[in-house]
């Protein structure tokens, strides 16, 4: 690190976790609650100022030194870093540290005048890419942390992570919601963060009860919320609550591709449509599925800011509107009965259900993976006997992770279903088995 910094000159340091979707998943950006495990991997940011006016970062990835600069010619501007970013593929990791500083020093929002000059940056992280487990989120939050400090900018972990979002949405272009930055941000070691995602209400942070824990297991398929799958079914989620709103008479506005729906009762969120309410009376008027330009033709656009519909896609309509108002209803049971599970064992069973249901409704989204399926079936396999009540999919899906609820004592049986697993797939099966605490400075 000493050749790439200057020793007579001060550094800023800021380390965030990543993060284990324990119950929540895909429906935070319809408004759920969410239920969100800070990991014991993480991700450091090292900067110092330089007084030339661009931004360079160094990281570690794959055992090589990777290096990343760009001009404030380009920072300045929100369009241009984009399209500079998406003409060069081989940057494309270092967009997350481009996007929050041009969130924190050039944005309308900043709250510093423009500088005149730079930083350099160094990542060091131990939270591997493309697991599910949020490296992305624990870079914007690191690295927006230590620019922010070496700036001046007081920020709050939340006004952090609300940033980050931002920055990943639109400079990075992955339609993430504010689930993993908020987790990272505001996490305790220990304790899952209970959050609503209205848009980020944290409602407190809930003990994880002695004698258990849980675990993480990757399944070795990569997974990345830029992926088809995940944009396809959160648009769909979208085009369904526009076909709500024509439903129910609420008032529209148009605006281009945009629309604003005037929403007194739900909110502008699917998560606070009561489930019977929907059943009885929404979903039997839902396409399973529609092709984007049908439903431009008639519904004209989406509130969601961060994807548009493709006239070309034919979206699962039906099945991706009802996910987040069950999920969020399986979420609030699973919470009442986390906190009820230290006096009460039996509640296990019934939580290792709720993980089942949100497991299937992944699948039925079109979010599934044989390798996420087959790690489910080895847990359930071994069930309450061997201390494992229950596991699922997390986050974006497609991949990624599974989490499982079981013993404190019950890792050697966790790891002895990852490495059967690996002999089963031939891929490796990383453990999660650690927490750690939210952002640190």
């Amino acid at each position: 690190m000493s050749e790439f910094f200057d020793p007579r000159e001060p550094v800023y340091q800021a380390s965030a976790p990543g993060r284990l979707d324990v119950m929540g998943g895909i429906a935070d950006y319809s408004g759920s609650l969410v239920l969100q495990l800070p990991l014991d991997r993480r991700t450091t940011a090292t900067l110092q100022r330089i007084d030339a006016p661009r931004v360079d970062v160094m990281s570690r990835r794959a055992d090589a030194d990777h290096h990343a600069t760009v001009g404030f010619d380009v920072l300045r501007s929100r369009e241009r870093l984009a399209e500079h970013l998406a003409a060069d593929p081989a940057s494309h990791w270092a967009s997350y540290v481009f996007g929050v500083a041009h969130a924190c020093l050039f944005s309308p929002d900043s709250r510093v005048p423009p500088p005149v000059g730079g930083f350099r940056m160094r990542i060091e992280s131990t939270v591997p890419e493309g697991k599910g487990v949020s490296s992305s989120a624990a870079l914007e939050v690191s690295s927006l942390a230590a620019i922010a400090a070496a700036y001046g900018v007081n920020m709050t972990p939340t006004e952090i992570a609300v940033a980050a979002q931002w920055a990943e949405n639109h400079v990075a272009g992955a339609p993430c919601g504010i689930m993993d930055q908020m987790t990272s941000a505001c996490g305790l070691a220990n304790h899952l963060l209970r959050l609503r995602c209205q848009p980020a209400i944290i409602e407190g942070h809930t003990v994880i009860p002695p004698g258990y824990r849980f675990f993480g297991i990757d399944s070795g398929i990569r997974h990345a919320v830029t992926g088809a799958d995940y944009g396809t079914v959160r648009t769909a989620a979208f085009m369904g609550y526009r076909i709500i709103a024509a439903l129910s008479g609420l008032h529209v506005e148009r605006n281009g591709d945009r629309v604003r729906i005037h929403d007194d009762a739900w909110r502008g969120y699917l998560a606070n449509i009561p489930p019977a309410h929907f059943v009885e009376h929404l979903l039997p008027h839902l396409p399973e599925r529609l092709l984007g330009a049908d439903f431009l033709a008639l519904y004209h656009g989406i509130t969601d800011a961060a994807t548009r519909v493709n006239p070309l896609v034919e979206y699962p309509v039906r099945v991706a509107t009802a996910h987040p108002i069950h999920e969020n209803t399986r979420v609030e049971r699973f919470a009442v009965l986390l906190s009820q599970l230290g006096d009460s064992p039996d509640v296990a069973h019934e939580m290792g259900e709720l993980m089942r249901a949100s497991h299937e409704s992944y699948s039925a989204c079109g979010l599934g993976s044989e390798g996420t399926d087959r790690l489910v079936e080895l847990v359930n396999e071994a069930g309450a006997d061997a201390g494992l009540h229950g596991a699922k999919i997390t986050g974006g899906g497609s991949g990624g992770t599974v989490a499982i609820l079981g013993r404190t004592n019950s890792e050697a049986r966790v790891r002895a279903i990852a490495e059967r697993y690996t002999r089963e797939s031939g891929r490796s099966a990383e453990l999660y088995t650690g927490t750690s605490a939210g952002l640190a400075q």
